[in-house]
């Protein structure tokens, strides 16, 4: 095994942020993770305490992401990998047929809450010069579909922001932009329909994508990513 790491996840209760927690943890890494459902969140809690710890919050709150990361500072002390996952993505159907509010969500989410863990966590980190931070992007960051122009927007914005945020780092962390590939998540079933049963599921990704992961160092750094094996 690899030597122990601080690892902080978003978007921990379903899909791949859980995946990746319970692979992370299985190799016996410490994880902080957060999500906005309570009943999951206390089911990690319960299945995984201390040194690990889990928290009810909406990234897309500066305030709630200030408090918590203060506590992953005093629990924890700054995280080697942090990993931000956590997204929403909107119904399907053409922009003009999309509100504000819901269009709205989907950008508070997915470019102000990885913004807002990253203004809190990323300063001891830099103190330290070490660290890795990880984006979650999409094949939908690099290319486009019709009905989700949403959350492609969301997602080229991540991988212009964390390429801007690498050329800011000292030389020895390293941000990345990374497209996780095609898995059969809910937010894949939301588009795709019974087609998204062709694809591996989370856990399956996760078993390949979390060495990946922990394989990553400051020669990453700005560099779009994709998980190997991945499908795209």
């Amino acid at each position: 095994m690899s030597a122990r790491k601080v690892i902080v996840i978003t978007g921990v209760t379903r899909g791949l942020g859980r995946a990746m927690a319970l692979e992370f943890i299985r190799r016996g890494h410490h994880v902080a993770g957060c999500g906005r459902t309570r009943k999951d969140i206390e089911k990690l809690r319960a299945a995984f305490p201390s040194p690990h710890s889990f928290a009810v919050l909406d990234v897309s709150s500066d305030r709630e992401v200030k408090s918590w990361s203060e506590h992953v500072l005093s629990a924890h002390g700054p995280p080697d990998l942090i990993l931000n996952n956590a997204a929403l993505i909107n119904r399907n159907a053409q922009l003009w047929d999309i509100d504000a509010e819901e269009f709205a969500a989907v950008i508070d989410v997915n470019i102000k809450g990885v913004t807002n863990v990253i203004r809190h966590l990323i300063p001891p980190m830099i103190k330290r010069n070490n660290g890795v931070i990880v984006n979650f992007s999409s094949g939908w960051g690099r290319c486009a579909s019709a009905e989700v122009a949403p959350y492609c927007a969301t997602k080229w914005a991540i991988e212009g922001l964390t390429q801007a945020l690498a050329q800011e780092l000292p030389a020895g962390m390293a941000a990345v932009p990374l497209n996780p590939g095609i898995i059969n998540t809910e937010m894949l079933q939301s588009c795709f329909g019974y087609s998204a049963a062709s694809y591996p599921t989370p856990e399956e990704w996760a078993k390949s994508a979390v060495p990946f992961l922990l394989s990553l160092n400051h020669r990453h750094n700005g560099q779009p990513l994709t998980v190997p094996g991945a499908h795209e």
